[in-house]
């Protein structure tokens, strides 16, 4: 599809708009190249490399060309302000009222190299299944993303603002520091997007890794968390009252009550059978579930309380599950309405493997290491931003063939609307008038062509 020359300046002017709002971040000569290495990056059709983002802008003869690379190693920027400003473009852009829905999950690097001090050995989520167990040697990131409806997809993505390197248990040992565990991790990145959007209530959606009592105590004054749950899980009722008169501690739980398991066999379990839309894949879903408030209990830790929900498939097909959601005045359809959402943080995780570039970065120092794989999730998210603002002036639309009827909106469609917003931008200065046809010159058709010929 080619557009004229008006439309092009039109989306070269929104992604214009865009990076300007996080230029206070920089110096002016750092802003830049910064600006440069980011085009760089979403028009690189393979690995994500300082290098390659020069080379596919035209710029492999520059002798300056270190500048680029003390970018993202040496230049003095917050990558925090940087998520700061790209959760408020998301939420001006999809989420302007109603509650924040926020994903927490982590996922796994690969990368070899002695240099590379925070790499650890990690389960391989990927590869691995429940009887098969694969390691893999990389970087574990923490990331944090908003889970909200977008109107060009017409369904909920899973947009990455905030990722954290989490370090391996060894390299806290070797540096002599405290390690820090995944729980530890993921409740200080869930307070500091708590300090940001103070005035909006926040529904945060996890995995049964961050079923931690510690975790969820630190975070159920804050926001409100929904969780799976082991079947195993011990539950207790309410305390009661104490006696009038009575002196001493108060209880802080009541009487055993049976467990999620228990629960799942009982004959006498009342089950509601229910059908989801939302369910994964687009499909609707019809299961069973039943729902009740308990307080989880473990000698020593504090008490956990708030709405239970155990499901199962009336057809078999699917294994029973059970969620917990701290704030029990939430009803069990929209607390596995928001839960389900959290499946679209793994196409995100796959969509910025394929399209942007992640694992084929290859840069050794330590600030970089800390910098790069951030800033290509959150170029998802960019991608996103602009491919709404083109989906605005009808400029993006899907890849359509004689074979093939595609409805609905993908990512791939969207990165590869910006990629053609900022190659026609390389015309706009080239054109004599907007009536004539575009002259093309000879150093951006080498460009087009080495970019096909190395796009393997």
């Amino acid at each position: 599809m080619c557009l004229p020359i008006s439309a092009a300046a039109a989306g070269w002017s929104e992604f214009e708009a865009l990076l300007l709002s996080f230029a206070p971040l920089f110096t002016q000569p750092t802003f830049g190249n910064a600006r440069q290495l980011v085009i760089g990056a979403l028009l690189s059709p393979g690995r994500r490399t300082v290098t390659a983002a020069l080379r596919i802008s035209g710029l492999e003869a520059k002798r300056t060309f270190t500048n680029y690379h003390r970018v993202l190693s040496r230049s003095r920027w917050s990558a925090r302000q940087a998520s700061h400003i790209l959760l408020m473009l998301l939420l001006a852009a999809f989420a302007l009222r109603g509650p924040i829905v926020l994903g927490l999950d982590e996922t796994i690097e690969r990368r070899w190299g002695k240099k590379i001090q925070k790499r650890g050995i990690y389960r391989d989520p990927v590869r691995s299944s429940r009887g098969h167990f694969v390691k893999a040697s990389g970087l574990r990131w923490i990331c944090v993303m908003l889970l909200v409806r977008v109107p060009f997809a017409e369904r909920v993505w899973a947009l990455p603002f905030l990722t954290a390197l989490a370090p391996s248990e060894r390299f806290a040992q070797q540096q002599g520091i405290r390690h820090k565990t995944i729980t530890d991790w993921g409740r200080q990145l869930v307070k500091q997007v708590r300090r940001w959007v103070a005035e909006r209530r926040v529904i945060l959606v996890c995995d049964s890794t961050y079923a931690a009592y510690d975790f969820l105590a630190g975070l159920r004054d804050y926001v409100t968390v929904i969780t799976q749950m082991r079947l195993d899980s011990g539950l207790y009722a309410p305390p009661p009252e104490p006696p009038a008169g009575k002196r001493g501690r108060k209880r802080i739980k009541g009487d055993r009550l049976p467990s999620l398991g228990e629960r799942l066999h009982d004959p006498s379990t009342v089950w509601q059978r229910i059908r989801l839309r939302a369910w994964y894949g687009r499909t609707e879903k019809c299961v069973e579930i039943t729902s009740f408030t308990a307080i989880w209990y473990y000698k020593g830790k504090p008490p956990i309380s708030g709405r239970f929900v155990l499901v199962r498939d009336p057809e078999g097909l699917l294994e029973p599950r059970a969620y917990l959601c701290t704030d029990a005045s939430l009803r069990p359809t929209r607390i596995l309405s928001y839960f389900v959402r959290r499946w679209q943080m793994e196409v995100t995780f796959a969509e910025c493997r394929r399209h942007l570039g992640v694992e084929t970065q290859r840069q050794w120092s330590r600030l970089a290491i800390d910098r790069t794989t951030p800033v290509l999730l959150g170029l998802f998210s960019v991608v996103s931003l602009l491919g709404q603002r083109l989906h605005d002036t009808g400029e993006l639309a899907p890849r359509q063939a004689a074979w093939y009827s595609k409805r609905a909106l993908t990512f791939s469609d969207a990165i590869a609307a910006v990629r053609r917003q900022l190659w026609l931008h390389e015309n706009i200065s080239h054109s004599r008038s907007d009536t004539e046809n575009p002259f093309i010159p000879d150093q951006l058709l080498r460009r087009w062509a080495d970019a096909l010929a190395y796009a393997a």
